[in-house]
């Protein structure tokens, strides 16, 4: 499991025009969900995106998370993290989970998230929904967490 975390100022996912999600200062998370991801994985990457220490503290060093400043996060499913470039010009996403299982690690991903936070409530895209997401990238600040690769997390 991947998410692409960004510190954001702002962002809005919308889907056909209409705003499924909106939050001001905090993180938007891109998420991708790999074969053969678990339960296990998904609690354990939201509880890193929720203690990623990247918000700026009274000194302006990167030394708090998003917890800790109680701001908000938007989570947006993204298959094309896992895209695959290493032969020819088009993409294979073979390595992304089949719908079924991302969605409900997708949900189960959301969920831990909003634990983590208190029970704030995690702002969302529409899984399988062609999106808009529009943020302001606050630095830029962008950090790529995973879950289980080849057996060590990061």
């Amino acid at each position: 499991m991947r998410a692409l975390v960004q510190r954001v100022s702002r962002c809005t996912v919308s889907v056909k025009g209409e705003v499924t999600g909106s939050i001001g200062p905090g993180l938007l998370v891109l998420l991708g969900v790999r074969k053969g991801d678990t339960n296990a994985e998904a609690e354990y990457l939201a509880a890193r995106c929720a203690a990623l220490r990247i918000f700026p503290d009274a000194d302006g060093k990167m030394n708090l998370s998003v917890h800790d400043v109680g701001r908000e996060a938007l989570v947006v499913s993204q298959f094309t993290l896992y895209a695959d470039t290493r032969r020819g010009t088009r993409p294979s996403y073979s390595d992304a989970a089949p719908a079924s299982d991302a969605e409900r690690l997708y949900d189960l991903f959301k969920t831990a998230l909003s634990r983590q936070l208190d029970g704030r409530t995690v702002q969302a895209g529409v899984f399988g929904a062609m999106m808009d997401v529009e943020l302001v990238n606050e630095g830029p600040v962008t950090v790529m967490l995973e879950s289980l690769v080849g057996g060590e997390r990061s």
